[in-house]
């Protein structure tokens, strides 16, 4: 006698054993339930596409060693095998599009990994450098940054040479044409690891962006030949952006070049650090908002226009013409912008839901959005792993479902009068809880007037600046732009105004953990099983999510952390960490700090490590941390303890330089170099940075 409501499979003769006799019963029950689950997702399948390649791609980076052809060949035998299952009608089904899905996550990352190959620089270099000029920027102390191409070195061969370095200038302020051949003298070196283990690690990124040396320079920038062809589009930007500049003058004219030509190199450090503090950063980034705005103005206008023309409005679909033409608008800002990774995930958005409207589908869906985020995961694998790409679907989800199931349910949102405020302070306040456990895991910062800062100053970026923006473009050609620059700096000064006086508020920031790296994985999961799943198991989310905030309040930093060359150790004290050195190593040394979730600056860390010690000794897990600078200091340590760590900043190896005596472990600049950064957890014992990288094509010294 078969049993009532029995899934399809459960009568297939494979299965059938599994079903006999009643001693089976809990076991039939059970993948009922399952099956019956999973069916009922498979009509919503397209919004679970993008979580599928992504643990695809995640499963690809975690590796700590290249998959080899073992792994590729059951990858590819799993997805021959599952691939005949994604057309039955039951929950097979499903688990067989999830095993093809995130194969092709992992091939996709595996891809992008060899397209992407370029030479690192495998030594520290000193002399001269030749290259063409295709980006300026800042970098994050506010130093000019230019980045090259066309690479030329001394004394290394043209196969060896990277395909693009970065080069900071600490005294030029006024770069060359984007475009220009130029030449200086400069240090580079290879990209380094993290600054902990575990933290970020900026040599996967610049694999990615083919970038194979890094440096800085202190000799004058030579241009040896001006900017003659290709690079048109750089070339507009740069040209662009000095317009700009010169039109709205130092006090706005940075901060509209970044909106409008994606050029930050203007933007004030002060500014830029009252964006931050008061959460309107977001607004310096081409993304999703930018796009968005400029995109939704240009349709809601030409639209309106096109309608008071009865001859057209009667004979065309209006609709679509404006949805095309904003299409196109959007893909001019595109190339403007300079088409960073951010700018074209907008992009991608926005080409869905216009072709959306051209093809008569509700535009603002979870499948848009899963579309947007899947062309972006298979065309750029690595940004899964960026917090541009995190916080920006986040946000795009978030408000897609929240306003989706107002749309459906209809609830009563207050009289028609204060609708328009309501909707500005519930996007705002939804977007900013999407995107702050993103922000808060990433940069470890949490901005606690956020939403004011946001429903001051994006309403008049929508109403405002963005239309101003526009206008002065379309009059430019006319010689009458002034029009659009009046308004545009009154709407920019808004803005700063706005992020000058939230940032002032008391303890308008504060600094957060830095989680484990299970926290956000698993946050981000409950997070989309809440929002994407069908059926009331959607809310077992709440435990995944709560699980990860237990785990994130948990989470311990280490207690002593070592600089990649040894000239920074920082030691954890019951009044917060502290650092060997005042002034040197000041990127570590902030990294460490804001992870701490603290606020001090190195000098107030370092101000510990000299009230507690004499002569630079810390005693930690029962064992002595030694820090030795310069020649000198190592040449006058003689002895040590079997338990004590030495860290030092100098070769060991080198003239008048001996190991101590004792059998302690010794941590010199050779040892580093392989090693990386370290940390010393609770038990005492020594992990380094090498050891969690393991040996992927970005780490490989």
């Amino acid at each position: 006698m078969e049993t009532k409501n029995e899934p399809d499979f459960a009568n297939e003769p494979e299965f059938a054993p599994v079903y006999r006799g009643r001693e089976a019963g809990a076991t039939l029950q059970i993948l009922q339930r399952i099956d019956q689950a999973l069916q009922a997702q498979r009509g919503h399948l397209m919004p679970w596409i993008p979580v599928a390649l992504g643990l695809g791609i995640g499963w690809f980076f975690l590796l700590r060693k290249d998959p080899g052809i073992l792994t590729w060949s059951l990858l590819a035998l799993a997805a021959i095998v599952a691939l005949p299952f994604t057309q039955r009608g039951d929950a097979r089904a499903f688990v067989a599009w999830a095993v093809v899905l995130i194969g092709m996550g992992f091939a996709a990352a595996g891809g992008r990994c060899a397209l992407v190959q370029a030479p690192v620089l495998s030594f520290r270099y000193y002399g001269p450098v030749e290259g063409r000029l295709i980006k300026v920027d800042r970098s994050s102390n506010g130093a000019v940054r230019l980045t090259l191409d066309q690479v030329r070195l001394a004394r290394v061969e043209p196969e060896d040479r990277p395909a693009r370095i970065r080069l900071s200038l600490t005294q030029m302020k006024d770069p060359p044409e984007v475009g220009a051949t130029i030449a200086t003298t400069a240090h580079l070196m290879p990209p380094q690891g993290p600054s902990e283990p575990g933290g970020f690690d900026f040599r996967r990124y610049a694999w990615f962006q083919k970038i194979g040396a890094n440096g800085y320079t202190r000799a004058p920038v030579v241009v040896l030949a001006p900017a003659q062809s290709g690079l048109y589009l750089p070339r507009f930007r740069s040209q662009l952006s000095q317009a700009v500049q010169q039109r709205l003058g130092p006090e706005t004219g940075g901060f509209a070049a970044a909106i409008i030509a994606g050029d930050r190199a203007g933007v004030e450090p002060e500014e830029l650090q009252a964006l931050r503090v008061s959460n309107l950063a977001h607004l310096l980034a081409i993304s999703g908002l930018h796009m968005g705005l400029l995109t939704g103005f240009v349709f809601a206008v030409l639209r309106f226009l096109l309608c008071l023309i009865p001859k057209i409005a009667l004979r065309w679909n209006v609709k679509k013409i404006a949805a095309s033409t904003a299409l196109v608008v959007g893909l001019l800002y595109l190339g403007i912008s300079g088409g960073s990774v951010s700018t074209e995930r907008a992009f991608i958005m926005v080409l869905v839901l216009f072709v959306a409207i051209l093809l008569d589908r509700r535009a603002l869906t979870l499948r848009a959005v899963a579309v947007a985020a899947t062309l972006v995961l298979l065309r750029r694998p690595e940004t899964l792993l960026s917090p541009g790409f995190q916080m920006s679907f986040a946000a795009t989800t978030a408000l897609v479902a929240v306003f989706g199931w107002i749309r459906i349910q209809q609830p009563e949102l207050g009289p028609a009068w204060l609708r328009p405020l309501l909707t500005v302070l519930l996007s705002s306040a939804v977007a900013g809880a999407a995107t702050a456990p993103f922000g808060a895991a990433h940069f470890h910062v949490l901005s606690h007037y956020g939403l004011l800062g946001n429903v001051l100053a994006v309403p008049v970026m929508g109403l405002v600046v963005v239309p101003a923006a526009v206008l002065s473009l379309c009059l430019a050609p006319f010689g009458i732009e002034q029009i659009g620059v009046f308004f545009l700096h009154i709407g920019l000064e808004w803005i700063l105004m706005v992020a000058a006086w939230v940032a002032a508020f008391p303890n308008a920031q504060s600094g957060v953990v830095m989680p484990g790296p299970w926290v956000l994985p698993l946050f981000t999961f409950g997070a989309l099983l809440i929002l994407l799943w069908q059926g009331g198991f959607r809310w077992a989310g709440l435990l995944l999510m709560g699980a990860s905030l237990m785990l994130w309040g948990q989470a311990t930093r280490p207690l002593v952390l070592v600089a990649a060359n040894g000239g920074l150790v920082g030691v954890i004290t019951p009044e917060g960490r502290a650092l060997s050195r005042a002034n040197s190593q000041g990127y570590t040394a902030r990294n460490w700090l804001a992870a701490d979730g603290g606020g001090d600056t190195q000098a107030e860390a370092a101000q510990r490590w000299e009230a507690q010690v004499k002569k630079k000794v810390f005693l930690v897990a029962g064992r002595r941390i030694i820090h030795i600078t310069g020649k000198r200091q190592a040449q006058e340590l003689r002895t040590c303890q079997p338990t004590d760590l030495v860290i030092s900043n100098t070769s060991m190896k080198a003239e008048g330089v001996l190991e101590p005596e004792g059998g302690c472990e010794v941590w010199g600049k050779e040892r580093l170099r392989r090693s990386g950064s370290l940390m010393m957890g609770g038990d005492g014992q020594m992990v380094s940075a090498a050891d969690l990288a393991g040996n992927r094509p970005w780490s490989r010294p």
